[in-house]
C-alpha cells in the first residue's frame, strides 16, 4: 500500500528535510514541485540507495533550493500492513 503526504516549506530548508525523509528509510519517491504546483524535480528512492548515489540528487536539491521560494513536496510511503504479512499464527 502506498500513501502519499505533502509538506509545504521554503527552499532553504528543502534539503535538510529531503535528508530526515530519506533518513525515515519507508519512501518510494519524492516529488518536489513549485508554489503553483508545477513539478519541478521527481525522483525514486530505492531500497539501499544511500551515500554517494545519493550525492547528485543532493546537489540538484541545493541549486534548487537556491532558486525557488516557497515550494512543496509530495512524498510516496510504501507502508505493509497485517494483513500483508498474513495472520499472526503465535499458539
Amino acid at each position: 500500500m502506498t500513501t502519499k503526504e505533502t509538506f509545504s516549506l521554503h527552499g532553504e530548508n528543502l534539503l535538510k528535510k529531503i535528508k530526515e525523509l530519506i533518513a525515515e528509510g519507508n519512501i518510494r519517491k519524492i516529488t518536489i514541485s513549485d508554489k503553483s504546483g508545477k513539478e519541478l524535480l521527481s525522483f525514486p528512492l530505492t531500497i539501499g540507495v544511500v551515500g554517494a548515489l545519493l550525492a547528485p540528487v543532493f546537489a540538484a536539491i541545493g541549486a534548487l533550493a537556491a532558486l525557488i521560494g516557497e515550494c512543496s513536496i509530495t512524498v510516496e510511503r510504501e507502508e505493509k500492513s497485517k494483513e500483508e504479512n498474513g495472520p499472526d499464527t503465535k499458539a
